[in-house]
């Protein structure tokens, strides 16, 4: 159990780090003297399981600043020490995410019964799902990755009703919404993750994105791709913590380009597909690129070979595929161009627009590859997939 408390007064940081190191025997307690404001980055940067904060307890800013940390950190249980205490204030308190409230001046049983409540609970309460982060890179253009991505996030939203955020880091030339939707994103990436990152929590995230469904949303590249300096790997580190805190899946439109703000991304990854076709140029890039990726420390297991617009019969078969780069393939989608070409002219996606369609087939096959079980999943689903021959 790790505890940090922020409190103005001194001797209040002493008294609580005292009772909770010799009474209750908390190996890691940290203090800091300040208010509510300095909670949020004490939040931030000691990730402790429980944070203890002094507040006046009479005014709405202070509800605020609690809900932010709330939502920043909600596996975080918060516990506030009042002088005062109003009903009122109390309901608003637990309504935005605050577990305790105690009296001023401290109750030494007051404050361990607090945190053996939240140790009890923690206890007993399924632990927060981290959501699974799927890259996908398309080894030469026009793979397809794009498409598939955005559709296969589609699926896992509309088909499986799992909660989706899809980004584009392709930072200068990426069009991910544009598969999936005719708006115009009012945000992008780079407002996300520039200069307004010390904003960044659930809800500037989702207001952030092109709402494509209810549970799916896409946060878009940046229309000037002179912003894309404005993204740094430490922000994208910070944005996927987020995202695979509140969506069940992060997918990942990687692009060609492997760069500090790519590897970040991937070093996040569940699984990476690596998106080729059937021709020798297609086969040749995915060569140097499966070699890239191996070089950067990414095991075999973790990435995946999809052949896009999949023929039977041709030049180069998927055993030639196979044997060229001595890889297995895991899924292939056959070759729909009529229908895929509607899709992506129109912005449709191809559940919507061509239900039964090969492609559309295809890629629901791997979205109950994906999702699975819920049994299956508490036990270790992803292991299941990643051993997978």
């Amino acid at each position: 159990m790790k505890i940090a408390a922020v409190s103005k007064n001194q001797h209040l940081l002493e008294e609580l780090r005292r009772i909770l190191i010799l009474e209750m025997g908390v190996f890691e307690v940290s203090i800091t003297t300040g208010t509510i404001l300095q909670a949020e980055a004490v939040a931030d940067q000691n990730r402790s399981d429980i944070l203890i904060i002094e507040a006046t307890c009479d005014n709405l800013a202070e509800l605020a600043r609690l809900e932010h940390i709330s939502l920043r950190h909600p596996a975080m249980a918060i516990i506030l020490l009042c002088p005062v205490q109003s009903p009122e204030f109390l309901i608003e308190a637990m309504r935005v995410g605050v577990r305790e409230v105690i009296s001023l001046p401290l109750s030494k049983p007051a404050l361990m019964e607090a945190v053996a409540r939240v140790q009890q609970r923690a206890a007993v309460v399924k632990p927060l799902q981290k959501g699974t982060v799927l890259a996908f890179i398309g080894c030469k253009g026009g793979s397809g990755a794009t498409f598939l991505a955005t559709n296969l996030g589609y699926i896992l939203a509309a088909a499986k009703s799992k909660k989706v955020a899809l980004l584009d880091l392709n930072l200068q030339f990426g069009d991910a919404s544009l598969f999936v939707s005719d708006n115009i994103p009012a945000n992008t990436l780079a407002d996300v993750a520039g200069s307004n990152a010390s904003r960044l929590d659930a809800y500037f995230l989702a207001s952030a994105m092109v709402q494509i469904l209810p549970n799916f949303g896409v946060l878009a590249a940046p229309e000037d791709p002179s912003r894309a300096t404005e993204v740094k790997p430490e922000t994208i580190e910070v944005l996927l913590n987020l995202a695979k805190t509140h969506y069940d899946f992060v997918i990942l439109d990687v692009g060609r380009s492997l760069n500090a703000i790519s590897v970040k991304a991937l070093d996040h990854a569940d699984l990476i597909f690596t998106v080729i076709q059937q021709t020798l140029p297609f086969i040749r890039d995915a060569n140097h690129e499966l070699h890239s990726l191996q070089s950067l420390g990414y095991a075999k297991d973790k990435v995946r070979l999809i052949v896009n617009r999949c023929e039977e019969v041709g030049d180069i078969r998927l055993e030639d595929v196979e044997r060229t780069l001595g890889v297995k393939v895991f899924k292939t989608i056959p070759n729909s161009y009529l229908a895929v070409s509607a899709s992506v002219n129109q912005g449709v996606p191809m559940m919507r627009i061509s239900p039964h369609d090969p492609v559309t087939k295809a890629l629901q096959g791997i979205a109950q590859e994906l999702v699975g079980e819920e049994s299956v999943k508490r036990n270790g689903w992803l292991h299941n997939l990643l051993h997978a021959a």
